[in-house]
């Protein structure tokens, strides 16, 4: 996330506000019912990425690409319906491999990544961020098939390196929905690096990884949430 203060006057405010008042991180809740499911380029516009990683057994790093979010195809993700229950509504977002690229068929592993990408500012150190959201299985082979749901930090300044990963496995969950999250702590040090949140499975040879996902949350800040505060009533705050 950037951003260009477009007149003298928002430049002095923001070289003059207080360090604690320039948190980067903002929070994001998503529940795919106000999406069009038709356009194609929907999750795209909404700031959700895709990058696929190719690894060759046994799980050595070859290469990576990267594109926008699509919706729908034979790659990433698409908004569907008809896979929720009473707390998902109509419509969700699926995710599942690249099927369009051939190293399936080479026996290599495709590892896909669907994420939302914000930069950490100086006010979020110290923070705990937390994304949580409803998940299940869709059509899914086992085997060395993976999926999981994560919170990743990465340095521009040092070729984009992973500096941190933060991992819940959502290989084992059943054909039912069920609630999941992932939490991290902030570092003053990862002021300036990038925080993404999102979605990975790894396949291949072609097998089937559809997991579907809704109710996204995440929040930049629940470090110290009073004990009175359901999850329930701290998601309606961030919507």
């Amino acid at each position: 996330m950037r951003l260009r203060a477009t007149t003298l006057l928002a430049a002095a405010f923001l070289f003059l506000a207080p360090a604690a008042s320039r948190a980067a991180l903002a929070p994001y809740t998503q529940n795919f019912e106000s999406l069009n499911a038709a356009d194609p380029n929907v999750l795209c516009a909404e700031g959700w990425n895709a990058y696929v990683n190719i690894f060759g057994p046994p799980h050595v790093f070859f290469y990576g690409y990267g594109f926008c979010a699509p919706n729908g195809g034979n790659a990433a993700c698409a908004v569907v319906n008809g896979q929720g229950g009473p707390l998902q509504a109509v419509q969700q977002m699926s995710v599942y491999s690249n099927y369009d690229d051939n190293q399936h068929a080479n026996g290599n592993f495709v590892e896909m990544n669907v994420y939302r990408e914000q930069m950490i500012g100086p006010g979020d150190a110290g923070k705990t961020v937390y994304f949580q959201f409803d998940s299940k299985h869709g059509n899914w082979t086992g085997g060395s098939t993976t999926a999981g749901a994560f919170i990743k930090t990465l340095n521009p300044a040092a070729g984009y390196a992973t500096t941190n990963f933060v991992l819940t496995d959502l290989t084992a969950i059943p054909q039912s929905w069920g609630t999941y999250s992932v939490s991290f702590t902030i570092d003053p040090g990862l002021v300036g690096q990038l925080l993404q949140f999102g979605f990975m499975d790894t396949a291949t040879h072609y097998d089937p990884t559809v997991l579907f996902y809704d109710n996204i949350l995440f929040a930049p800040d629940i470090a110290t949430p009073s004990k009175s505060k359901s999850w329930g009533s701290l998601k309606m705050q961030y919507r």
